[in-house]
């Protein structure tokens, strides 16, 4: 009503054209048109220079009907491109999935007012208060340290008052560690990783994995696995998001949000908040219709994730 002719912009940028990067942008810009944000796909060859990307970003940047963008990793390129460097390229108020050195450095101080955080750890925080649990002073396990969901899955956690402990490659004994955990998140990015009889009775799991394999019975020729367990997992965990059909809408949909909220402040319209620990996503969680607590179902994440997505037309 403050600005009637107020529509958010988000840019999504592509080099190359990998076929799993198509199908990921492909589920944003669809979004992005069921709520009435302007998504627009910019894709560049394969021999695109750094210099013509980081002008594409720059241009982006100043861009007054762009208010989110977000560079799609890994490039597929054949010219070499620093794709850390270019990230950081992206205008830290722009960059609504949070990579950005400024952004990752705000999230680890703590500074969650002031800073994007990237969508997928943003989202499980959102399913884990959806399943019930208030992570302060629990026991929590996150299996991986990646910058996209591991490194900043533990600092959303750790700044939402969870005891926190960080698995990878070189922990020993990681089913000791994921028994201890009242909470468990899992982004390894190898197939049933963990292991049911790991699971402690009860505990949340979040499964952010996300492995392909040939599947001739599947329409897609693909079936996807997760990194846990999960027909073994199930049996015990008191919620568990299933792959497909669990942390993926949430992530799309916390980027829609993100890409409102950037606008929002861009446009100077007031009653803009952070959305990033348990306190903060509370307020989400509230929007989406409540009772979705059986996380095992995935039918329940998409009404989730479709249910925000309905609420940010509004």
């Amino acid at each position: 009503k403050e600005k009637p002719d107020f529509k958010p912009g988000l840019t999504v940028v592509q080099v190359g054209d990998r076929p799993d990067s198509n199908v990921y942008i492909g589920a944003k810009v669809k979004a992005c048109e069921e709520i009435g944000i302007n998504g627009v796909h910019m894709k560049l060859p394969p021999e695109t220079t750094q210099q013509e990307l980081i002008d594409a970003i720059e241009g982006l940047n100043v861009d007054p009907n762009v208010h989110g963008i977000i560079l799609q990793v890994p490039l597929d390129c054949t010219t070499g491109i620093d794709e850390t460097l270019c990230t950081n390229v992206l205008s830290p108020s722009k960059d609504v999935d949070g990579l950005t050195d400024v952004n990752a450095g705000r999230l680890a101080r703590g500074d969650l007012k002031r800073c994007f955080t990237p969508c997928t750890p943003t989202g499980c925080m959102v399913l884990i208060d959806e399943a019930g649990v208030d992570v302060k002073g629990k026991n929590v396990c996150v299996v991986g340290r990646s910058k996209i969901v591991g490194a900043p899955m533990h600092d959303l956690l750790l700044w939402a008052h969870g005891t926190v402990t960080t698995c990878h490659s070189r922990t020993p004994d990681l089913g000791y560690h994921i028994k201890q955990a009242d909470v468990v998140v899992v982004a390894a990015g190898k197939k049933e990783l963990v292991k049911g009889e790991w699971i402690k009775p009860g505990a949340v799991v979040i499964d952010c994995g996300i492995n392909p394999e040939p599947d001739a019975t599947k329409k897609s020729g693909v079936k996807l696995w997760g990194d846990v367990e999960y027909q073994a997992a199930k049996q015990v965990a008191g919620a568990i998001t299933p792959v497909p059909g669990g942390v993926g809408p949430m992530t799309v949909a916390l980027l829609m949000r993100n890409t409102v909220v950037s606008a929002k402040r861009m446009h100077g319209i007031t009653g803009v908040r952070s959305y990033s620990t348990a306190s903060y996503t509370r307020p989400i969680a509230a929007q989406l219709g409540g009772g979705a607590r059986g996380l095992s179902t995935s039918t329940n994440f998409a009404r989730a994730g479709l249910s925000l997505l309905q609420r940010l037309k509004k």
